[in-house]
């Protein structure tokens, strides 16, 4: 992503939506659809043809048409969403029916029953663009990656986006301690550790706790620290589909569950300390990330050994610059009085972090997006 980042939307509607309408009189037909719309959490609206009511099918979030009724549904209003849906796999005439009724897909199960399943669980969700997803990570032990991944995700909360915290170090200690929230109600990752199929993102914001305008997603205080890459998979994928902004705070090693949330950020953040063996360290972190993740970008953070600055640091990570992280004064004492990092809307780091948000909004910014910090901002 040259000058943009990809992904971020305005948040997806609240609650849920009515669910798809369905348009067949084929008794096997219907009821696996209808078992479809069960394991994908929808309630259907079901007719023979058309819906008589005025602005019915334009409505309806999305419109599965049976191959016995496509025939009824010519000359509907053309809009986006309608998916024809039959089991002849050598049907020839299939694909003159799909056009007659402007279907998007032409759907044969029992092949096509994972996807739809997404594709119905999707529409009654309300997803519209995925969530900007960034994720954090340190070039070396105590960079403070964890401290900077909170206060992106205090500030993009603060600033009215719908905003998600997960934790994805395991050994880190918990990123709800940071939070001020260790002993707020709600799931922690042990509770999803299990998870294999699709998790609704609506379900899954509501279970965790709310700390500072945003949900998050921590580690508990026994002793499991294991999450299977199929868990990681499942949870990402349903706080993204929820919009608004994912900050992700990454561990220093790399596995399957690594790689898997890696896969799904649209940038990286490698926080790199100014100094010749956190250089070192960085550099194989970035080769390793970058095997997976595409974009992947540097925060510089001082002091910097004699001779080095921001610059340097990037340049010889052939990394872009995204800034210095700003040293801020009594960070620690303000977490230990409940306040979190990025929670003093005008200390450095919150204008750091804000700043980093306003570029994220402009999508036609020049070049790969640099910055430089200037007594805490970002410019």
């Amino acid at each position: 992503m040259a000058g943009s980042f990809a992904g971020e939307g305005p948040p997806s509607a609240e609650g849920r939506h009515d669910g798809p309408l369905v348009l067949t009189e084929d008794p096997d037909l219907l009821d696996d659809l209808l078992r479809l719309c069960a394991a994908a959490g929808a309630v259907p609206e079901v007719h023979h043809g058309p819906p008589g009511e005025r602005g019915g099918w334009e409505r309806a979030p999305m419109i599965l048409v049976g191959d016995d009724a496509a025939r009824g549904c010519r000359g509907v209003p053309r809009r986006p969403g309608v998916m024809l849906v039959g089991r002849d796999q050598d049907d020839p005439d299939v694909w003159r029916r799909a056009v007659e009724i402007g279907a998007e897909y032409v759907l044969r199960l029992p092949d096509s029953e994972g996807w739809l399943v997404d594709q119905i669980a999707n529409a009654v969700e309300g997803v519209g663009r995925s969530a900007l997803t960034v994720g954090v990570m340190g070039g070396r032990g105590g960079s403070g990656a964890s401290t900077l991944a909170c206060a992106l995700a205090v500030t993009a909360a603060r600033s009215g986006r719908r905003t998600m915290l997960i934790d994805g170090d395991p050994l880190g200690g918990g990123i709800d301690v940071l939070l001020g929230g260790e002993e707020s109600e709600g799931l922690r990752w042990p509770d999803f550790a299990r998870s294999k199929g699709r998790l609704g993102g609506g379900a899954l914001e509501e279970s965790l706790p709310a700390l500072h305008g945003l949900r998050v997603l921590s580690w508990g205080r026994d002793d499991e620290v294991i999450v299977p890459p199929q868990a990681m998979r499942s949870v990402l994928a349903a706080a993204r589909r929820l919009g608004g902004v994912v900050v992700v705070d990454l561990p220093r090693r790399f596995d399957e569950s690594v790689a898997e949330a890696l896969a799904q950020l649209d940038v990286g953040l490698l926080v790199v300390p100014g100094e010749l063996r956190a250089v070192a360290a960085a550099r194989r972190m970035a080769a390793v990330s970058q095997m997976v993740l595409e974009d992947l970008r540097v925060i510089a953070r001082g002091p910097y050994t004699a001779g080095l600055d921001e610059h340097w640091v990037a340049q010889t990570l052939g990394l872009p610059l995204v800034g210095d992280l700003p040293m801020e004064p009594g960070l620690s004492s303000a977490q230990d009085s409940g306040e979190p990092p990025g929670g003093n809307a005008r200390g450095a780091l919150a204008r750091f972090c804000t700043a980093f948000w306003d570029l994220a909004d402009a999508p036609g910014r020049p070049d790969a997006v640099t910055a430089r910090s200037h007594g805490g901002g970002v410019s």
